[in-house]
């Protein structure tokens, strides 16, 4: 609407070309100064993409999803506001809608630009005066309607969004990230100086079944240790670079401050600002942060010569933008959240956090019902609700899902075995031949003198196990080294390799990440051969190494070719090529992200080609996976001496802010290039995004209690996206906690395959990850894209020798 011309609200007019309602709030004020076109949002049409399969048998499930209840139709009026003079500071601006409260009534919401009232001011355009919080100067506040929304529109979710963020704080939640903890409610684990805090993720969004709450469990971990105890456990090492060390440890850190319960980001620290510096307060007055804590908070600061961390606030707006406003914070008050990397390695401090962390499924609905209880109790946080005639149904989601049939698998000499109910296989496995041995003739062993008899035990397990699973194994050359330095280590292994080697063991007696990525550089890039590195300590126990060996053998198995198990694709669907790719961003080189690429060149799923795109800086990622891409399509010509009549990728790694743009923008890229291959190709394609980070919760019903669901439950209803093709499947079966299901979005899909199939497919094809005697969460191109991309990003830094892609060299 232009802002000369006022029509009466019911008859607002859409502009042509839409804007997202988070356009709408990127937008900065002076650009609001201009007439405000193109920012109507239509009346939400069309009907939900449904897409339903049927194969299987129905089991009764809930879920983590409660619906919105709307009572009566209570209408939302969105008003624009501006502001004049100009007032850059969102802050500010929240002040001076804050002073009108006798004309908005008790019930608004405003985001800095629009204000959303449950009823209609008495004119359209309404004027008033207000008082500029800091300098008192009047400001004149004009809010214009704009339009009023069914609150059922898919426009609202954010207004639902921004409505439960404050019925968390009604509930004296604490904010973190996107999530919301319960400070009072904290479990202590003193024996590693840990505080765990039980919280929700929630979020609204518009679903096939209407608009529903997603709540789910979450947990914080914060530490004791405040910023200054570590502070001074790094001085107290005497690092050569103080300062550079101390940054290291702090840089990018997240703390709490426990006396607003705020949680702030590292970005700097300061070494000449103290307690002692004086800040100009909020009222214009000069003081020390000692005096201020004091008087605010009641708290002494005991070194008033520790440096200050520093912490960048994020910019709402574009104008703030400009003036860097930066939060000191005193170290010593700051609590460290997370767990460090240490931590996490240590398998008692992971285990005693578990106790917390690892919630069953009738633990997770109970903390559900309590949620709800807890907002419908409180007759501030419901009020929140009611005001805008909503309510919140008293109880979860019942649904129905459908369980798959197990897959059936082949293993070597044509034995056949239907997967059982936990999906697991490993005994069928190791007792079996694998389905395709390659027999090794010549190897050789590397390991440190002191080692030997462990070693010599391991090489005569390995001869004589690996035959029970069809494997031959000659005896190896063995390489006794001196010491353990990576040059010796390098050195052994330079004189060994020579093209009739198939394989290097590299025992080492401690993990140690340089001397690991070492081997595998020179193992991958410079003499390619198939290499397996082990730990001592991993072989050193007497009583589990025979199961060790077995599964090393496997693994062996894998890295020269061989194949240990395949499923069926039924022949009606053609010749089927499936490709997965997964991303691997290196946190020290921000912009350079490195891909794997993962592609099936045999009908039974079981031989995999792997290549690597490396990103540079400033290129789009998508130009180097087209190349994979065709080199993985040329590559299944060569092994069948046919083109697929249908190829589907699986990509993982892409949330959902960026399912529409870059999956979409992918799979065209994708399409795109069969015309590489010939003018007249055109295979069925599909695109589907795999995410494995999301926090819907599914649960099977029987009687009154809730169980996770068996491998193999599909949901693909009510539940979904509205605007897309999707499903949920639960591939793994756990056995303590919650499963995760996994979310699969069709974003591409030429294929002409029943909805059935293409979730059939998925299933089987999370049967064949090699590296585990059962279902893993994703597709296995995908595990084995991600587990490539991790290698190569972590330890190789090079793209890995053409001679090893038609092998899981990576495993």
């Amino acid at each position: 609407v232009e802002t000369g011309v006022h029509s009466p609200p019911g008859e607002i007019t859409t502009p042509p070309g839409k804007v997202s309602p988070t356009a709408a709030a990127t937008v900065s004020p002076t650009t609001l100064a201009k007439p405000m076109s193109g920012m109507m949002i239509q009346e939400e049409g069309g009907d939900p993409i449904i897409r339903k399969g049927t194969a299987g048998k129905t089991v009764k499930l809930t879920a983590n999803y409660v619906r919105l209840e709307m009572e009566g139709e209570k209408g939302m009026y969105e008003y624009e506001v501006k502001f004049s003079p100009l007032v850059d500071s969102r802050d500010e601006r929240f002040k001076l809608v804050g002073q009108q409260r006798e004309l908005f009534g008790p019930t608004k919401t405003f985001d800095g630009i629009c204000l959303y009232l449950p009823h209609q001011l008495d004119q359209a355009v309404t004027v008033v005066k207000g008082i500029h919080p800091v300098d008192q100067s009047e400001v004149t506040l004009t809010m214009s309607l704009k339009h009023k929304k069914r609150l059922a529109d898919k426009a609202c979710i954010q207004f639902y969004n921004t409505l439960f963020r404050r019925i968390m704080t009604t509930l004296k939640m604490c904010q973190m990230n996107k999530n919301f903890y319960d400070p009072t409610a904290g479990h202590l684990v003193p024996q590693h100086k840990l505080e765990i805090w039980p919280g929700y993720v929630t979020s609204v969004q518009q679903f096939e079944g209407g608009v529903m709450l997603c709540c789910d469990v979450s947990h914080k971990v914060l530490r004791t240790q405040t910023a200054y105890q570590l502070l001074k456990d790094v001085v107290a090492q005497k690092p050569a670079d103080m300062q550079g060390s101390v940054l290291k440890a702090l840089l990018g850190a997240v703390v709490l401050t426990r006396y607003n319960n705020k949680c702030y980001k590292v970005d700097d620290i300061d070494w000449d600002m103290t307690p002692g510096s004086k800040f100009v307060d909020h009222n214009g007055e000069e003081k020390s942060f000692v005096d201020y804590y004091k008087k605010h908070y009641g708290i002494t600061i005991k070194d008033e010569k520790q440096p200050m961390l520093i912490n960048r606030a994020k910019k709402k707006t574009a104008e703030e933008a400009d003036v860097a406003k930066l939060i000191a914070l005193v170290p010593e008050l700051c609590n460290l959240t997370g767990l460090t990397d240490q931590m996490k390695n240590d398998f008692r401090v992971m285990k005693d956090v578990a106790l917390f962390t690892r919630v069953t499924p009738n633990q997770r609905q109970s903390a559900l019902r309590k949620f709800l209880k807890n907002v419908n109790d409180s007759a501030e946080a419901s009020s929140h609700l009611l005001n805008w005639g909503l309510r919140l149904a008293p109880d979860a989601i019942k649904l129905e899902g459908r369980l798959l049939n197990p897959e059936k698998l082949m293993a070597g000499k044509n034995f056949q075995f239907t997967v059982n109910s936990k999906a697991d296989w490993g005994r069928e496995i190791t007792t079996n031949h694998m389905l395709t041995a390659v027999d090794l003739k010549k190897w050789s062993v590397v390991f440190v003198q002191k080692n030997d008899a462990v070693v010599q035990n391991f090489v005569s397990l390995m001869i004589k196990l690996s035959p029970k699973m069809g494997m031959k194994v000659a005896q190896p050359e063995m390489n006794q080294l001196a010491n353990d330095r990576t040059e010796t280590y390098l050195k052994a292994i330079r004189d060994n390799v020579n093209p009739n080697v198939q394989l290097v063991v590299a025992i080492m007696p401690t993990p140690r990440d340089d001397r690991y990525s070492a081997v595998k550089k020179l193992c991958c890039v410079e003499k390619p051969v198939p290499s397996q590195v082990i730990n001592f300590k991993t072989i050193s126990n007497e009583k589990k190494v025979s199961s060790v060996v077995q599964k090393v053998a496997l693994q062996i198995n894998c890295k020269l070719g061989g194949e240990l198990w395949g499923c069926s694709i039924p022949p009606k669907l053609g010749n089927l090529m499936v490709l997965g790719v997964d991303v691997y961003h290196d946190p020290s080189r921000r912009g350079s992200s490195i891909a794997g690429v993962v592609s099936s060149t045999n009908m039974s799923m079981s031989r995999w080609y792997s290549s690597t795109c490396f990103q540079q800086p400033g290129q789009e990622l998508i130009d180097s996976l087209k190349i994979a891409f065709i080199k993985a399509l040329k590559k299944f010509y060569e092994m069948n001496h046919v083109w697929p009549d249908k190829v589907m990728v699986f990509r993982d790694g892409v949330g959902d802010s960026q399912l529409a743009m870059s999956a979409k923008y992918e799979a065209e890229q994708f399409k795109d290039s069969f015309k590489h291959i010939s003018d007249t190709y055109k295979p069925g394609f599909g695109f589907i995004v795999v995410q494995k980070r999301i926090n819907t919760r599914i649960f099977s019903m029987s009687g009154k209690e809730l169980d996770n669901p068996p491998p193999g439950t599909v949901l693909d209803h009510t539940v979904t996206r509205r605007d897309w093709y999707d499903f949920f499947l639960v591939s793994q079966h756990v056995g303590q906690g919650t499963v995760s299901p996994t979310h699969y979005v069709v974003v591409h899909d030429s294929m002409e395959l029943p909805v059935d199939a293409v979730q059939r497919i998925s299933y089987k094809l999370t049967h064949m990850y090699y590296n585990w005697p059962g279902t893993v969460r994703v597709p296995a191109p995908c595990q084995y894209a991600h587990k490539l991309a991790y290698q190569v990003g972590e330890h190789i830094h090079k793209e890995p020798s053409a001679k090893l892609e038609d092998r899981l060299f990576y495993l």
